[in-house]
């Protein structure tokens, strides 16, 4: 496991403080890895929507309808 020195600012750190206070964590490194992990996980979801997005874009325009379209969506999601 790597270790690492950082600064942080004092409402950072006393935010912090206050978690690990609260007992939601043991430390201080388990809430920034957690924090980090969270980061990681949304960065994930937003470059799996950009692909998405630019899928779509390139598949051109489409001639169904929007109740068409909603019908194909559902059945998607079976």
């Amino acid at each position: 496991m790597g270790r690492q020195s950082i600064s942080l600012t004092e409402p950072n750190d006393n935010w912090l403080q206050e978690k690990v206070a609260t007992k939601e964590y043991a430390s201080k490194s388990e809430l920034v890895n957690d924090l980090i992990r969270q980061e990681r996980k949304r960065q994930e979801n937003i470059d799996w929507l950009r692909l998405e997005l630019i899928k779509g874009e390139e598949s051109g325009y489409s001639n169904k309808t929007k109740e068409e379209i909603l019908i194909l969506a559902k059945k998607g999601l079976k």
